[in-house]
């Protein structure tokens, strides 16, 4: 009688162990995750948009590509257009990175690299109240990449 019980609770127990662990690793999901990007909204007032493009290249360009040959971001991309409206941004920075983990610690690994390209903390906080004077950041975002199954 203990072993008929016994077996019946096993059986029972199969699907519950068994179902589970069929679906590990198979989503349901119609795509596959890949990178993830930080995307900034930048608004560079009208006429210094040029002004605002040299700054870029004088602070900003030498640090992302010393970020991506050290691997702490993928790639980076800047891409410039028209507003749509009076309010609409007209830059946007892209920061490619891996995946989320890559955000763990991200300061302590970008830190180092604008030290060394742009001066101490308080000089990049100079630099960014000078951007002030050409541009206004609209928004940010963290979103991931995907590519439909």
């Amino acid at each position: 009688m203990i072993n008929s019980c016994r077996r019946i609770a096993l059986l029972a127990a199969i699907p519950v162990i068994i179902l589970p662990n069929l679906s590990l690793g198979q989503s349901s999901a119609p795509y596959t995750e890949g990178p993830v990007w930080e995307v900034q909204m930048i608004k560079a007032k009208y006429g210094l948009e040029d002004d605002y493009f040299k700054n870029l290249h004088a602070t900003l360009k030498g640090p992302l590509d010393e970020a991506k040959k050290e691997k702490v971001i993928l790639d980076y991309k800047i891409l410039f257009g028209e507003a749509a409206f009076p309010q609409d941004y007209n830059v946007m920075i892209l920061l490619e990175f891996a995946n989320m983990a890559a955000f763990d610690n991200l300061r302590d690994k970008f830190d180092p690299i604008f030290i060394k390209a742009a001066g101490s903390v308080d000089q990049q906080t100079q630099i960014q109240v000078k951007r002030l004077d050409v541009r206004e950041v609209l928004g940010e975002k963290i979103m991931r990449e995907i590519s439909l199954k």
